[in-house]
């Protein structure tokens, strides 16, 4: 006698994929709500990347261009590091 093969998943995986080229679309109806919404997500979300962008980057790029182009604002830091003024 021959022994018998356990069929048990390669059955189950055929069944998996005819059941999956096999489906037929819902024919559901989403309403204008639905996409206006995702529209208005899809726009907070590009907003919110570039606000990210903004202030990670761009904000202290500017702030060390800014103190380079001001000679004032690097006496400023030098008069807050803490030294104190020697009198002549």
């Amino acid at each position: 006698m021959a022994k018998r093969e356990n069929l048990g998943p390669m059955i189950t995986a055929a069944l998996a994929l005819v059941s999956a080229t096999v489906a037929t679309p819902a024919l559901a109806y989403i309403g204008p709500g639905a996409g206006i919404s995702a529209i208005g997500t899809f726009f907070a979300v590009i907003g919110a990347v570039v606000l990210l962008i903004v202030g990670f980057l761009w904000y202290p790029v500017k702030r060390l261009l800014r103190k380079k182009k001001d000679p004032m604002a690097q006496a400023k830091v030098a008069d807050s590091s803490g030294s104190t003024p020697t009198k002549k």
